[in-house]
């Protein structure tokens, strides 16, 4: 079921929206070379700790996850893009990393996620990563009432193919509110002019992710880990956005 938001409830759930881009900020900056990917779940999970929020991960069962998932973020690095499940590695030189994060505070989700280089970068990886940014970008950019959940998935398309990457549609953007994930679904491949209308209150989390060389993913024996099928990197950007009667609100903006 599709929930709109009120002016109050999308105001009550801009907290939230802080604590996940603090959180994301933090995380992003303690993330060097040797530092543990158990540190980063740690650091992750204190800030949750001290600011009475709830983890949206740590019990997190969904029926294509093996267990609950056990951690509060998901760390995926170079292959891994998606539900990267913390373990016992040391951030290497050259690593691309990609933190997803949400949380509840005072009983309202945020949901956000970020990729960056540890140290120094492939030549490659930079316009990865920026094209997931760019797309996040251009599907905020048409985020108004009057438009439709396909404008937005060909928003992100467009950016991705202009640089010759393909799109795997398995996994996507989502509704956001008490819960992490609701609807409406939000492909990162679409036609324009289709889907659910853009209304105000309606909130949502955009998440484009792209392979390098692939559109093919498979799942570590973790139960959780979504790597790229031929071993190619992978990149992800996702911001949680109110639609409202003018801009819309980019709830966990990190500027």
């Amino acid at each position: 079921m599709i929930e709109l938001r009120t002016p109050a409830e999308i105001e009550a759930m801009k907290p939230a929206g802080l604590f996940v881009a603090e959180v994301l900020r933090v995380t992003s900056a303690a993330a060097k070379v040797g530092v543990n990917l158990l540190e980063l779940d740690r650091i992750a999970h204190d800030l949750i700790r001290k600011a009475g929020a709830v983890s949206s991960y740590i019990d997190y069962h969904p029926s294509f996850g093996a267990s609950p998932f056990g951690k509060v973020i998901c760390t995926s690095v170079n292959d891994a893009v998606l539900h990267g499940l913390p373990h016992d590695y040391r951030l290497r030189d050259g690593d691309l990393l990609s933190l997803d994060f949400a949380a509840a505070v005072d009983g309202w989700v945020a949901d956000s996620a970020v990729s960056f280089i540890v140290g120094s970068p492939r030549a490659a990886d930079p316009r990865l990563i920026d094209t997931t940014r760019r797309a996040l970008d251009a599907a905020i950019a048409v985020a108004h009432p009057g438009n439709r959940i396909g404008d937005l998935s060909a928003a992100i398309a467009a950016v991705a193919h202009a640089e010759g990457y393909s799109i795997n549609t398995d996994f996507g953007g989502h509704g956001v509110g008490r819960t992490m994930h609701g609807d409406p679904h939000v492909p990162n491949d679409g036609r324009a002019g289709r889907g659910y209308p853009l209304r105000p209150g309606l909130v949502i989390a955009i998440e484009p992710w792209f392979l390098e060389t692939t559109d093919k993913i498979v799942t570590d024996a973790d139960g959780w880990t979504l790597r790229s099928a031929d071993g190619s990197r992978g990149a992800h950007s996702e911001h949680t956005i109110a639609i409202t009667d003018g801009d819309p609100i980019v709830l966990t903006a990190r500027d």
